[in-house]
């Protein structure tokens, strides 16, 4: 079983993943079907990784929206057709500001 540390760098190396591309802007994210697909991906992995994260942790964490990135992930899994990309743009793309939809 891989350790809360484990799953924390793997989190890192997602985030990290995601940036590769994501300073290319969102014009460049909508146009290429590669990168969308690249960071959904990475978006999943921290979803996944972040569900596995003990409650202990979670618990001296709770500065982090653990739920809401846990339920991201769920969303791409099993609502993938019914997304919309506006939801998990917001704050992706560097040049953009980070504000969300009024909810």
């Amino acid at each position: 079983m891989r350790s809360d540390r484990e799953r924390l760098l793997d989190i890192l190396d997602a985030v990290a993943q995601i940036e590769k591309y994501s300073v290319r802007g969102r014009q460049a994210f909508e146009s290429d079907e590669l990168i969308q697909t690249w960071i959904v991906r990475h978006l999943q992995n921290i979803g996944e990784a972040a569900s596995k994260i003990s409650d202990a942790t979670r618990s001296a964490h709770p500065e982090i929206a653990w739920a809401n990135i846990v339920a991201m992930r769920n969303i791409i899994v099993h609502e993938y057709f019914g997304i919309d990309r506006d939801e998990y743009e917001i704050g992706l793309f560097p040049t953009e500001t980070n504000t969300t939809k009024s909810r």
